[in-house]
C-alpha cells in the first residue's frame, strides 16, 4: 500500500491548502467591503475638486499654471505605476504591467526616455527588472493608505514637469468596475487641460456652468494650490480603485483555488479507493489461490 500512503499524503496536503485559500477568501471579502467603502467615501471630495479645478482653469484665462503648459522641448515621459504590495490576486498586476510595457515601448519608439514612480511592491520589482529609472517609490501602504504617504513620491514627478523636464506624465492603475471585472488603465495625468477637466467633471456629475470667483489672496496662488490638490486627488483615487480591485481579484482567485482543491481532493480520494480496492482484491485472490493449492 505504498501507493495508497502517497495518495493519502497528497490528500492531506490539498486539504491544508484548501483551508488556507478558504481563509484568505474570507479575509479578502471583509477587506473588499472596507476598500469599496473607502473608495466611495473619497469620491465626493474628488468630484468637488474636479468641478472646482475645471471651472477655475477657464475662469482665469490670463494665467496658465505650469501643470497646464505643454513642455514641447522635453524628451522624457513620467509614469506613476500603481500596483499591489502582495500577490495571489490573479492577473490583476499582470494586466496593468502589460499595458505599461506597451506604453513604454511606444515612448521608446518615439525617441523619448522614461522615468517612473512606483506605488506598490509588485510595480517596483517590475520596473527594477526591466531596468527603468525609478525616481521614487511608496510601498507597504497598508489597508488604510493616507494621502500624506503619497504626496512625497508623486511630488517628484509634479515638480519635474513644472520645471519643464517632462513632456507628459501617465497614471497607470487598475480601475474597479465590479467584483468580477477590473480594467487596467493608462491615462495621461499631465499636462492638464481645461477641456479634459471639464469632461472629467461632467462625467462624475459635476456642474457644466461657469462661476465668477473672488480670489484671496490672488488668482495664481489659489489656482496653484488647487491644481496640485487636484492632481494628488486623482492619484489617491487611483490608489483607492486599485485596492478595491486587489481585494476583489484576490477573493475570486482564492475561491477558484478552493474549488480546484476540492475537485483534486475528490479525484484523489476516488483513486485512493480504487487502489485500496485493487489491493484487497489481490490479497483475497492470493488467499483463495493458496487454499485451492492446499
Amino acid at each position: 500500500m505504498a501507493a495508497g500512503k502517497e495518495i493519502r499524503g497528497k490528500i492531506k496536503s490539498f486539504e491544508n491548502t484548501r483551508k488556507i485559500t478558504k481563509a484568505m477568501e474570507m479575509v479578502s471579502v471583509a477587506k473588499m467591503r472596507k476598500a469599496q467603502e473607502r473608495m466611495r467615501a473619497a469620491r465626493p471630495y474628488a468630484d468637488k475638486i474636479r468641478s472646482l479645478a475645471a471651472n477655475l482653469a477657464t475662469a482665469t484665462p490670463e494665467y496658465k499654471h505650469p501643470l497646464m503648459v505643454k513642455n514641447v522641448a522635453a524628451k522624457t515621459v513620467g509614469f506613476i505605476l500603481v500596483t499591489t504590495d502582495k500577490g495571489l490576486c490573479g492577473g490583476l498586476n499582470t494586466n496593468v504591467l502589460r499595458a505599461v510595457t506597451a506604453k513604454l515601448k511606444e515612448v521608446e519608439a518615439s525617441g523619448q526616455k522614461s522615468e517612473a514612480v512606483a506605488i506598490g511592491n509588485k510595480g517596483l520589482g517590475f520596473l527594477n527588472r526591466i531596468g527603468a529609472r525609478v525616481v521614487s517609490h511608496a510601498t507597504h501602504l497598508g489597508d488604510k493608505p493616507t494621502l500624506d504617504k503619497l504626496i512625497g513620491p508623486v511630488k517628484v514627478l509634479l515638480d519635474a514637469y513644472a520645471e519643464g523636464k517632462l513632456s507628459a506624465v501617465y497614471l497607470c492603475y487598475t480601475r474597479f468596475i465590479n467584483t468580477i471585472k477590473q480594467e487596467p488603465m493608462v491615462v495621461q495625468l499631465l499636462p492638464l487641460s481645461a477641456e479634459t477637466m471639464r469632461a472629467d467633471a461632467a462625467e462624475h456629475g459635476g456642474a457644466q456652468h461657469s462661476w465668477d470667483y473672488l480670489y484671496e489672496p490672488d488668482a495664481p496662488t489659489v489656482i496653484d494650490e488647487l491644481l496640485v490638490r487636484y492632481t494628488e486627488a486623482l492619484v489617491f483615487q487611483a490608489l483607492a480603485e486599485n485596492m478595491a480591485s486587489e481585494h476583489s481579484a484576490r477573493m475570486v482567485a482564492m475561491k477558484a483555488a478552493t474549488d480546484n482543491a476540492g475537485n483534486l481532493i475528490g479525484e484523489l480520494k476516488l483513486i485512493y479507493n480504487r487502489t485500496r480496492q485493487a489491493a484487497i482484491t489481490k490479497e483475497l485472490s492470493e488467499i483463495v489461490a493458496g487454499a485451492a493449492a492446499v
